[in-house]
């Protein structure tokens, strides 16, 4: 019924399989980065150079694709990433595609396979679980609903949780004294600074943001170190898109510490190609967005409570613009899951899998 094809660098597979999610997802909820993915799979991304990669796609008997994933495998472990996942509400359909994958694996001596991990932690990990209900938000991981039922099925269990907190907008009138304000007031009477960097200081701020990552997310379970320069080409292009009034570098005594970036809602307007229409609604989200994602946040760990203090930052800036805020991807069960808890509306839920692999 379905036919399994491993593919290097054909262009008529690579269309294939950048078709795909085309056909699975409607425009509002397609988050593909369809640009970033040709690189991928022609082995011209910046990335390339860190892995190697076993490419799959499934066909049904009318040759019509059904099913894809990339296997990632890096040369200093036995661990690998299963990726890219993509397949029509068909069991036998993903079993073909997990079945190909640990076959694989296998041969290579790999003892585990993680997923959803797009072949880095600097690209895309996590499989969303629930709130299917509304449009993907900015730098979500989007996915349909049944792929959670395909990897448990599969043998694959939750290795990570994490939630994004889908946060009201405050009311017009909020003076109320939180433990955010007070430890903003804390910190700045401690020798500590919270600074917003200008746009002309891009590149400085970038690499700033590199250091701190690279500190604070090194324990992190998909997280790989790449090159600074590597790090400057995947992020160069936030230039363009970050409200510089959301994104705050905090110093102790000259020293960087901490950091966090918060981007306007442009949900999924980013992707796809880039029209004189669409240009001009991204200058409009960057001017002021409705809702705004705090997707990235690091402290470094002796400066713990550092985070709250961050947070009351942003807290004022989306008061100011009258919008809702998502703090996006955060570890399940961390006290950075409850920062604002009174304004929380809705929680999205994320998971990332892992199965063992028996090598005979």
């Amino acid at each position: 019924m379905y036919k399994l094809v491993v593919f290097e660098k054909e262009e008529k597979y690579i269309n294939d399989f950048l078709l795909l999610p085309k056909k699975l997802y409607s425009k509002r909820e397609i988050m593909q980065n369809e640009k970033e993915e040709r690189k991928i799979l022609e082995e011209k991304h910046v990335l390339n150079k860190y892995f190697k990669q076993y490419k799959i796609l499934i066909y049904n008997k009318f040759e019509e694709v059904c099913g894809r994933c990339i296997i990632t495998i890096y040369n200093d472990t036995d661990v690998a990433y299963i990726g890219y996942f993509e397949c029509i509400e068909d069991k036998k359909c993903a079993n073909k595609l997990f079945e190909e994958a640990e076959e694989y694996v296998k041969k290579e001596r790999i003892k585990k396979l993680i997923g959803t991990v797009d072949s880095s932690f600097w690209i895309k990990y996590r499989l969303k679980i629930n709130g299917f209900d509304k449009k993907p938000y900015t730098g979500e991981p989007y996915n349909k609903s049944y792929y959670k039922e395909m990897f448990e099925e599969n043998g694959y269990n939750i290795l990570e949780n994490w939630v994004s907190n889908i946060y009201t907008k405050l009311p017009l009138v909020y003076k109320k004294k939180t433990v955010y304000k007070e430890r903003l007031e804390v910190a700045e009477k401690n020798s500590y600074k919270i600074i917003t960097p200008k746009p002309k200081d891009f590149d400085v701020t970038l690499d700033i943001v590199y250091e701190l990552i690279s500190e604070t997310f090194k324990d992190f379970v998909t997280f790989r170190e790449i090159t600074k320069e590597d790090f400057r080409e995947i992020f160069k292009d936030y230039k363009y898109i970050l409200d510089y009034n959301f994104v705050k570098i905090a110093y102790y005594k000259e020293e960087p510490v901490a950091f966090s970036i918060v981007l306007p809602d442009y949900k999924n307007l980013l992707y796809g190609k880039l029209t004189i229409y669409k240009k001009i609604r991204i200058f409009l989200k960057k001017i002021r967005s409705d809702n705004y994602v705090s997707l990235y946040m690091g402290v470094k760990k002796e400066h713990k409570g550092l985070g709250k203090a961050l947070t009351q930052k942003i807290v004022k800036n989306v008061y100011i613009r009258r919008s809702g805020c998502v703090g996006a991807l955060i570890t399940k069960g961390k006290i950075t899951e409850k920062y604002v808890e009174e304004q929380i509306n809705k929680k999205n839920e994320y998971v990332l899998f892992e199965k063992e692999i028996e090598l005979i």
